[in-house]
């Protein structure tokens, strides 16, 4: 099983803390405004999502989504979700307590990519 988005450990603990704040979450992958391109954590529901955007996956019981014109630079990309102590300008949840989350990536194989598209299609 390929997946398009993974979730470390550290992340994992965070999504906890701010799921036992806010309730259910979701992530949208930011496309370059407010913090350039970092991943967003919202309470489920508050951002609006329509059919410009793509469902990636979910990491640690968050849906993760994109928007299709990011998706196709990152289409080739397996993201990982990590978190770092600082201070990011978004709007996302973990901001107020002095950390953000982070993309980290690597390119798929040809068979993973192979794979996805497979996948894709049924």
């Amino acid at each position: 099983m390929v997946e398009r988005v993974l979730v470390t450990d550290e992340a994992k603990r965070v999504i906890d803390s701010l799921r036992e704040e806010h309730g259910p979450l979701m992530f949208h992958q930011s496309g370059g405004c407010c913090d350039g391109s970092s991943p967003m954590c919202f309470a489920k529901g508050e951002l609006m999502l329509n059919d410009t955007d793509v469902h990636l996956g979910n990491i640690h019981g968050c849906a993760f989504h994109m928007s299709k014109d990011q998706f196709e630079y990152w289409k080739h990309t397996q993201l990982i979700v990590d978190v770092v102590q600082g201070r990011g300008s978004s709007f996302s949840l973990e901001i107020p307590v002095g950390l953000r989350f982070i993309i980290k990536s690597r390119m798929f194989s040809e068979s993973e990519l192979e794979f996805l598209q497979q996948n894709a299609k049924e």
